[in-house]
């Protein structure tokens, strides 16, 4: 279980979230082991709450290396993370 924030530090990089994140969530809902996977825009529009849920932790690091190679993770590499990870 992985759960924290998406921090903006613009309107520029909050407009690289906009654009990526449709395809983004719908990638990972759509993986095996996928049990929850849902980033919400907070109060604050450079803000995002973010909580995944993985069937187990072979599922959770397949889904770290796709991300890591996708669209969404070279577009998204320079926004910070606020994330714990742990489990159930």
């Amino acid at each position: 279980m992985l759960t924290g924030r998406l921090i903006c530090t613009d309107a520029e990089q909050r407009d690289i979230v906009l654009r990526h994140l449709p395809r983004h969530v719908e990638l990972t809902r759509a993986e095996p082991g996928c049990l929850l996977f849902d980033v919400e825009q907070t109060a604050d529009p450079l803000v995002w709450q973010v909580r995944e849920e993985f069937a187990d932790s072979g599922a959770f690091e397949a889904h770290q290396r796709r991300v890591a190679s996708s669209a969404w993770g070279r577009a998204t590499l320079g926004i910070r993370r606020d994330y714990t990870v742990g489990s159930r």
